[in-house]
């Protein structure tokens, strides 16, 4: 399967793939490493439809055992660091054959065979036609995970056409499609991927510093993070030249704060699935939420204000629950939007719209005008139930310096009643001293 991918390591052969610790690492020792773990996974009879656990983090290692296992064959089941109730669950629902773990200093602990057998029809079916596989758990911010099975096989074509190589920042795990997407996409450019030791403001803009990063793909919540820390003033940022971001809609005020800030940085939107693979997308302007899907294997529609996306590299399925696609193939990201032309915005998902009274309101529109009140550092708004109106508008904000309740509630209710009609406006405000994002740097509506 990566035998063109290996071919190009070879002429690479000095440069460098990847900066781990940093420490350099060339295409030459990554080869090394990948044929190593190709005899080693052979000799283990770990070949052609097993079900493998990757439990690690970003790391040489972990991506020369990730790329090896595609390369023999495998259905893979990549883990970043998730408690150990957590990774039982996950090892259960995807029938975990065989698990690797290697530490978070990149080395090998252990390969074992769990004494499972995996014999889900999403699997045969890859078995039939000798294809890797992959297994993406979602975050399950809002309800339980669920398991996407999809086939790598189409997954890589993604990457068959070589972009320009640039060094890029690692900033979501393996066991997330962003994070195989940045380690496939640079790999396959000829460009050098740069892992932080933590998620912090303060750890990525000094790497940017250390080792010339060109390339940030990231979130909106971390981005926030960013403007509330003000690392990228502590540290030289001349080298960055493309932010992207996704998983979450992006608030306004933040996006116009961050070309203030970083004049010479380029912003793309962009959009990717675990069930779908990520998208190409091409954003109105640096300044504006809007963005046109578009490229070969891909289409969409738009069905009572609900996207629904084709895409040439869908799941097969999921592991423990029904796939939502329509007959004709297209799946319901449950992502509501509006469109301009051929441009499209996403407000955010529906299971998070908050009715109040049967009136609609979107969490990100609250979020962006509170986002605007002096001292809020961060706010999650959410629904609440109430036995009058059926659901209420509750924010869980963060302050930049302690305030009390009250003053916090009053300033709030008198910002929105200025802006927003009276069912948007929070009845409920609370202080919040807990983070309010995921470990995934994404808004946790659930915490609020």
């Amino acid at each position: 399967m990566l035998h063109p991918l290996l071919e190009r390591f070879a002429r690479l052969d000095a440069a460098d793939c990847m900066v781990f610790d940093g420490t350099p690492v060339t295409y030459a020792t990554l080869a090394r490493r990948v044929e190593g773990w190709v005899d080693h996974l052979r000799r283990a009879r770990l070949g052609t439809g097993t079900v493998v656990a990757l439990d690690a983090t970003y790391c040489p290692e972990s991506c020369a055992a990730l790329l090896a296992l595609i390369e023999v064959g495998a259905i893979i089941v990549p883990l970043s660091g998730l408690p150990r109730p957590q990774r039982r669950e996950f090892r259960a629902i995807g029938e975990v054959e065989a698990a690797i773990r290697i530490d978070g200093a990149g080395r090998l602990e252990s390969v074992a065979r769990t004494g499972r057998l995996a014999t889900h029809d999403l699997y045969r079916r890859l078995r039939e036609v000798g294809s890797p596989g992959l297994v993406l758990f979602s975050s399950g911010t809002t309800g339980r995970s669920k398991a996407s099975v999809l086939d790598m096989r189409l997954l890589l074509k993604r990457y068959e056409d070589v972009a320009k190589p640039r060094c890029t920042l690692s900033f979501l795990n393996l066991d997330h499609i962003g994070g195989i997407n940045t380690l496939l996409h640079t790999l396959h450019a000829g460009g050098t991927v740069v892992t932080v030791p933590e998620r912090s403001a303060e750890a990525v803009f000094a790497a940017i510093a250390r080792h010339g990063v060109q390339v940030l793909p990231t979130t909106p919540t971390f981005l926030n993070m960013v403007l509330l820390s003000a690392a990228h003033r502590r540290y030289a940022s001349s080298s960055l030249e493309l932010i992207t971001y996704g998983t979450e809609p992006m608030p306004q005020r933040t996006l116009t704060r961050l070309i203030d800030e970083l004049p010479h940085v380029r912003f793309k939107q962009t959009y990717g699935l675990s069930e779908l693979g990520i998208l190409p997308t091409r954003s109105r302007g640096d300044g504006t939420l809007w963005v046109k899907f578009g490229g070969e294997g891909f289409d969409h529609k738009i069905v009572d204000g609900i996207l629904w996306i084709r895409s040439a590299m869908a799941m097969l399925g999921y592991l423990n629950a029904p796939a939502p696609f329509d007959d004709d193939g297209y799946f319901n990201t449950q992502d509501v939007v509006i469109t301009d032309g051929d441009y499209v915005r996403i407000l955010g998902r529906r299971s998070e719209i908050i009715n109040v009274g049967g009136q609609k309101v979107y969490p990100t529109e609250v979020e962006n005008l509170l986002l605007e009140v002096p001292n809020i550092a961060d706010v999650t708004v959410s629904g609440l139930p109430s036995p009058i109106t059926g659901m209420v508008v509750k924010a869980t904000v963060n302050t930049s310096v302690p305030e009390s309740r009250d003053s916090l509630t009053r300033r709030v209710r008198e910002h929105c009643r200025r802006r927003l009609e009276p069912y948007k406006v929070p009845a409920i405000v609370e202080p919040s001293p807990r983070a309010l994002h995921s470990d995934r740097m994404k808004k946790a509506r659930s915490a609020s």
